[in-house]
């Protein structure tokens, strides 16, 4: 398998796995894939934040309002490696309740990610409306 394809396997199950906890309330697996060394930055569709601290009181807002993830998909549009360093550019497709009321919305996001102790992690994401 190539280092590409070793990549987007780690985006399909353990980025998906994260989104999806996340979207059910729990940040947790979020918070294990995301950098903690900044610069981190998040240009949010609802939140903004450019220091992994501030990553970090965002994905505490989101995990308090997300619940019943209905579906998750995630379009990936391009993604490439170079190294330590990758990117995804895709939409993602959800049905969830944020603060108890039921919503579907699609959203462009762009990730950043890099290689840390042999770990992927994410560094930067820009989300907004499509």
């Amino acid at each position: 398998m190539s280092e590409r394809d070793d990549f987007l396997d780690w985006v399909g199950t353990q980025l998906r796995e994260a989104e999806v906890a996340l979207l059910n309330g729990d940040a947790g697996p979020r918070r294990a894939i995301w950098s903690v060394r900044d610069p981190v930055t998040v240009f949010g569709a609802w939140m903004t934040g450019t220091t992994a601290s501030a990553a970090e009181e965002i994905f505490g807002r989101l995990e308090k309002n997300f619940t019943d993830c209905t579906s998750y998909t995630f379009e990936l549009l391009s993604a490439d490696v170079s190294g330590d360093v990758g990117y995804t550019i895709g939409y993602e497709h959800v049905g969830v309740r944020w603060e108890g009321e039921p919503r579907q919305y699609t959203l462009r996001v762009t990730q950043l990610y890099r290689r840390e102790s042999g770990a992927w992690k994410v560094f930067h994401r820009h989300a907004d409306d499509s």
